[in-house]
């Protein structure tokens, strides 16, 4: 048994204790120490059927811990290991980390860097480590001097990662928010301009001025439509959001005009050295100081009340959740 967060279709969220199996072949039994709040946890909790795939299920697409037991077969981690997994199914078509165990794909495993402790991972978590994917795609095709890089959803997890980390890197970065209350906390992690998201939220012409060197976007819909439109000549956009909608209404001009890049991060699916590599940086180039500044600490059991937040927009920065008290 293991005390966890279920959620289900016969009565609202609710700690409680569920039956967890031992690890088949390829899996791995973690004792967590830490999840966190990410978007796709709130739709969890509201049994959106695109995220909630089993019922019941545990939430929490993130999982921080240490590896107490493996099941047949041959594995990449070993009993003791300090591990994080971001996605591949938690909190969606399998239990995931709002739990004190769960048992987990070994094969997605990564052992954390000694430089990042648990609570930090979590700090991290999907929203970071997708964050850190944009990093790497972005930067193969615009460099710190190419111009300034616009980050889209800037208060949101995705997006204030993204920010240390573009700065860290040598970025010129402006930041997209509609609270203009988080202006402050936003230039300490580093973004030199704050513009309003209204700017670009509305319908807009499919070329426009070329103002972006490039961009990381969690947002989607007309926002990242008007991002490609503005981006300039060789510039290169990652999108791994839909917070405002799921719909592009864009043309090619911009793709075949200005040899714009459209980049699509898929942090779920991330093969096992994709995943090490971006930790890794991650471990380098993350100040963890900036992060705490953007961070909270909750119970399993206020997790479920933040998990309607974050899917609001109200929530800025990062949730952790200390699932081992």
């Amino acid at each position: 048994m293991t005390r966890a967060v279920l959620v289900s279709r016969a009565a609202p969220p609710t700690v409680t204790d569920v039956d967890l199996p031992d690890p088949a072949e390829g899996e791995a039994l973690v004792d967590v120490t830490y999840s966190s709040v990410n978007f796709k946890d709130g739709l969890a909790l509201a049994r959106n059927p695109g995220v909630a795939r089993l019922d019941p299920l545990v939430p929490g697409i993130d999982v921080v811990g240490t590896v107490s037991g493996l099941g047949p077969g041959v594995h990449e981690v070993a009993i003791g290991d300090r591990v994080v997994l971001n996605g591949a199914g938690l909190g969606e078509t399998r239990h995931g980390g709002w739990a004190t165990q769960a048992v987990v794909p070994s094969g997605s495993l990564v052992v954390l860097p000694e430089a990042i402790d648990d609570s930090f991972a979590a700090a991290i978590g999907t929203a970071g480590f997708t964050a850190m994917l944009s990093v790497l795609a972005l930067e193969r095709f615009v460099a710190p001097d190419d111009g300034p890089v616009l980050v889209t959803g800037a208060s949101g997890g995705v997006g204030t990662v993204a920010i240390a980390l573009l700065t860290a890197r040598g970025y010129r970065v402006t930041a997209s928010t509609g609270r203009a209350a988080n202006t402050e906390s936003l230039r300490r992690l580093g973004a030199t301009e704050v513009v309003d998201r209204g700017t670009l939220s509305d319908p807009g012409k499919p070329m426009q001025r070329a103002t972006w060197a490039g961009a990381v976007d969690s947002v989607g819909g007309a926002t990242l439509a008007n991002v490609l439109a503005s981006t300039r000549w060789g510039g290169a956009v990652t999108a791994c959001g839909l917070a405002q909608d799921s719909a592009l209404p864009t043309t090619v001009l911009p793709f075949i005009l200005r040899s714009v890049s459209l980049l699509g991060i898929n942090s779920v699916d991330a093969p096992l050295e994709l995943r090490r590599r971006a930790w890794d940086r991650l471990a380098t180039d993350l100040d963890a100081a900036l992060l705490a500044d953007v961070t909270r600490t909750v119970t399993p059991e206020q997790a479920i009340a933040v998990g309607a937040e974050v899917v609001a927009g109200r929530v800025h920065g990062r949730t952790v959740v200390a699932v081992a008290g």
